[in-house]
């Protein structure tokens, strides 16, 4: 599984870096509106702008997976406590009743060895 991860990271970085070597065109990208109606803008390449707003937009879901993933392993952890702490023989409890008398003395019946009579 390793194997195709790597793979398919592999793809998508060969596939980005074709997209901002064929894009390197710089563009303006209005940042932010001036009281005059101009704006701040810097000139980029489109590839830079479009890998830029990709991680942009990528970065809620991130979030969020990593959240769930926190609060999952904060209820596994919580859960395999539990489950240890239910194993483990509680101090409390009372000792069970064969380790608490003493062995029976054997009652079973006697047999005695048969002799002839001579």
């Amino acid at each position: 599984m390793k194997a195709v991860r790597t793979i398919a990271w592999i793809v998508t970085t060969a596939i980005l870096v074709a997209f901002i070597a064929m894009n390197w065109t710089k563009v303006p990208v209005n940042f932010w509106p001036l009281d005059d109606g101009n704006y701040i803008h810097f000139d980029w390449p489109v590839g830079f702008v479009a890998l830029f707003f990709f991680l942009l937009g990528m970065m809620p879901v991130w979030l969020y997976f990593r959240a769930v993933r926190w609060r999952l392993n904060r209820r596994i952890a919580s859960l395999e406590n539990a489950l240890h702490a239910s194993s483990m023989p509680s101090l409390a409890e009372e000792p069970t009743a064969s380790a608490t008398t003493s062995p029976r003395p054997d009652t079973s019946p006697q047999t005695t060895p048969l002799t002839p009579d001579t």
